[in-house]
């Protein structure tokens, strides 16, 4: 018998956090995810520890724009690993300008959403600014080994079509309700 994936699904509907451990202990790929997480050493954590030298290798100032090694060695580097690729080919400042301007963009969003002119315009920008954080939390936690590798793409830096698509929605978003609020 074979179970497909919309079987557990439904499953989980049912049973809610049982049908979470049967997944777990089911679906390999599920149980490797949580165990390379858990135990980092123990596993294939052959992206994160690269990432992490990046880090190390990058140092204050960088290796220079081209110069970084961890793009070659690094299977997703354009993807969910940029910023480690950044990160070592930029240095800490680097790092630190981009976190910064990634600040200013959410500040942005949550005073749009809390000077918005009627309740749905303030959530409708609030909640496109938490999906943008939520982005970037995420891979930021990911690239840095503090949560598993799910392959959420940085926005506006990592290659990828859909996520782009999907954070260029939410900032123009965020502008409508910007302009709402200043007639």
């Amino acid at each position: 018998m074979t179970v497909s994936y919309q079987n557990w699904l439904d499953v989980l509907d049912e049973v809610g956090a049982a049908g979470l451990v049967a997944a777990y202990f089911t679906f390999p790929h599920v149980h490797q995810r949580i165990g390379r997480f858990l135990a980092p050493g123990s596993g294939d954590t052959f992206q994160v520890d690269n990432a992490i030298d990046s880090f190390v290798q990058g140092g204050w100032l960088g290796k220079g724009p081209g110069e970084g090694t961890v793009k070659r060695i690094l299977p997703d580097s354009h993807t969910d690993f940029v910023f480690a690729t950044m990160a070592e080919e930029w240095g800490l400042l680097g790092g630190l300008f981009v976190l910064i301007v990634f600040a200013l963009i959410l500040r942005w969003g949550f005073a749009t959403a809390r000077n918005a002119p009627d309740r749905f315009s303030g959530l409708l920008a609030g909640g496109m600014t938490c999906t943008v954080f939520f982005y970037i939390a995420i891979n930021l936690m990911m690239v840095m080994g503090l949560a598993p590798v799910v392959g959420i793409p940085l926005p506006f830096m990592s290659h990828g079509g859909s996520s782009m698509m999907t954070n260029m929605i939410c900032l123009g978003t965020i502008m409508a309700v910007d302009r709402w609020s200043r007639r």
